[in-house]
């Protein structure tokens, strides 16, 4: 298990920042949808394209999963335990998220922007691949996605580097990315009905603000642990110098 949050956590992020991946993914999942002829639009065909695309994003989540856990692994090893400034960026990301959804405050898209220089060169490809008519076409065209500047990605990608294992921050993208899929799956098939539930304001004030607070929390155990740490740091100094004590 993941040391800052629980793979249940991020489902639930997932989840509920559900109103957030309409914004980011619905019309591309849209044009999935449409790209079909109007007849096969209810048919079995159009359930595998759609899974085959959110099964390539939620690829592509944990494949950045692992590599910033090796990247977090890396961090600790050359500047030493730099868990607690992360889990302290996990949290007000988080409570960003949590205001974005809101509409309270959209500071979070100037962070969307920065990851918009790279994302100038990823779109091409994926455009590249439209109209999507197979499963494998929307599978590829799902893991390019997948890449897509999105804050909500990267408030749980700095969540899944605190621990510094590449396994453990794979699993909390992919449980992260399954989290998104009920909402961008059902958005596909039942796109104007799921887009006006998710966009009214009482379902992005209670997910905005379940989001903050788990912000918040994460932030306050960042800072309970810590001194935590600190105190059995002091404990152990104190009994390493007291007179008598020897040293093997």
């Amino acid at each position: 298990m993941a040391d800052t949050v629980s793979y249940g956590a991020v489902f639930l992020i997932g989840f509920l920042g559900g109103a957030h991946c309409i914004g980011m993914c619905g019309g591309i999942v849209n044009a999935l949808s449409f790209a079909i002829s109007p007849v096969e639009r209810n048919s079995v065909k159009l359930n595998f394209i759609l899974l085959s695309y959110n099964l390539g994003r939620i690829s592509s989540y944990t494949i950045i999963g692992v590599l910033v856990g090796a990247l977090g692994w890396i961090a600790q090893e050359a500047l030493g335990p730099v868990s607690f400034v992360m889990r302290i960026i996990a949290g007000i990301l988080l409570v960003t998220m949590g205001l974005y959804l809101t509409g309270w405050w959209t500071g979070l898209r100037k962070l969307e922007k920065l990851g918009g220089y790279l994302w100038v060169y990823i779109e091409p490809a994926g455009k590249r691949l439209m109209p999507v008519n197979g499963s494998g076409q929307a599978f590829v065209l799902g893991a390019i996605w997948g890449w897509l500047p999105c804050g909500m990605v990267y408030s749980v990608l700095t969540l899944a580097a605190v621990g510094g294992n590449s396994w453990n921050a794979g699993l909390l993208m992919l449980f992260f990315g399954l989290g998104t899929l009920p909402v961008m799956f059902v958005t596909g098939r039942f796109a104007q009905v799921t887009k006006r539930f998710l966009q009214t304001s009482v379902f992005r004030n209670v997910a905005g603000v379940l989001i903050l607070l788990f912000g918040l929390w994460t932030m306050t155990g960042a800072i309970y642990f810590s001194g935590k740490h600190n105190h059995s740091n002091h404990v152990i100094d104190s009994e390493m110098s007291m007179p008598g004590h020897s040293h093997h």
